[in-house]
């Protein structure tokens, strides 16, 4: 996956993830590169600042992450999990690793709670949704690594959800 910086012909900058730099180029070709702000579909890339770790930089990520955290734990209370187990410290993450784990761990429970898991018939659901053949609504499930780029060579508006890591490995 490859993560471009994109500008349209009014001005606006935003980002999105693509297979590879042929995906981007097929996916401009066929109109399904637009941009969010107006929905312009004359779209290109702009420049890139690569990422660089340094020190202020990892300041910046852990002062984030706490005022992500310290968001979702002012936000109003809704009903309570069942209480997932602790993992456990890894000696080898440091502190920006854990709370970016954390984070993502979070983001993959409210993207699944949120949505129906229709399993190993996601390629079919998406399609059919992206038709008009059924109703659009918030689905996850699986699907293969070539399904999943064919959907969004297609244009099926998909976010592949990693599975989360194992917390010993």
């Amino acid at each position: 996956m490859i993560k471009y910086a994109l500008i349209c012909d009014q001005g606006h900058t935003f980002e999105s993830w693509f297979s590879n730099a042929e995906g981007y180029e097929v996916q401009v070709k066929r109109g399904f590169v637009e941009c969010p702000a107006c929905q312009s579909k004359q779209v290109s890339k702009a420049l890139m600042a690569p990422s660089v770790s340094t020190s202020r930089r990892k300041e910046k990520i852990r002062a984030q992450a706490a005022s992500i955290m310290a968001a979702e734990m002012n936000a109003p209370a809704a009903p309570a999990p069942a209480p997932e187990p602790q993992p456990q410290s890894l000696a080898l993450l440091d502190e920006t690793h854990q709370a970016m784990r954390t984070m993502v761990r979070e983001m993959h429970r409210k993207l699944t709670e949120n949505s129906t898991d229709v399993g190993d018939r996601f390629v079919t659901e998406a399609r059919d949704m992206q038709n008009g053949d059924v109703p659009l609504r918030p689905i996850h499930g699986r699907a293969s690594l070539e399904d999943a780029r064919a959907l969004i060579e297609e244009g099926v508006p998909v976010i592949p959800l990693p599975t989360l890591p194992d917390e010993r490995n």
